[in-house]
C-alpha cells in the first residue's frame, strides 16, 4: 500500500522554501527575475514520494534526474510557491529540488497542496 501523505504524521521531511528575491541585471538594464541570490522565505514539513526517474544527454554527458511529488499543508505561505521557487531538503544533505509544476489541490478540499519537484544533484548552503 502506498503511503498517504495527507495526514500530519506523514510529513517527515523539512524543506526550506527559497525564492530569488533580488533580480539580477541582464546587461541591458533590464531585470532577470528569479535569477538572483536565493533566500529562505520559510521552512515547511512535507511528504516526498519519488516518481520514476530519468536520464538525459546534455553536451554529450549523461545526467540523471529524480522527480518527487511533494505534499504540503495548504497555508498562506505555501500558496505563494511557484515554479520560480526552489526547495532545499534540510535533512538530506541540503539537496536542491527544482519545482517543475505549480501547486495543485489534489482532493478539492483546500487542505493539501501537491507539486512536482526534481532533484538534479545540486546542493545548497543554508543560511
Amino acid at each position: 500500500m502506498a503511503e498517504d501523505f495527507r495526514r500530519a504524521g506523514a510529513l517527515r521531511e523539512r524543506l526550506a522554501c527559497q525564492f530569488a528575491s533580488t533580480p539580477t541585471d541582464d546587461g541591458w538594464g533590464g531585470p532577470i527575475s528569479g535569477a538572483g541570490e536565493f533566500t529562505t522565505q520559510f521552512i515547511v514539513s512535507a511528504g516526498m514520494k519519488p516518481r520514476t526517474g530519468g536520464e538525459g544527454v546534455d553536451a554529450a554527458r549523461l545526467g540523471g534526474s529524480q522527480p518527487f511529488v511533494v505534499t504540503v499543508r495548504n497555508t498562506s505561505q505555501t500558496r505563494q510557491i511557484t515554479p520560480a521557487w526552489r526547495l532545499v531538503d534540510t535533512r538530506g544533505g541540503n539537496r536542491v529540488l527544482a519545482i517543475t509544476s505549480p501547486p495543485a489541490d489534489p482532493d478539492g478540499r483546500n487542505q493539501w497542496l501537491e507539486f512536482l519537484a526534481v532533484d538534479n544533484g545540486e546542493t545548497a548552503v543554508l543560511e
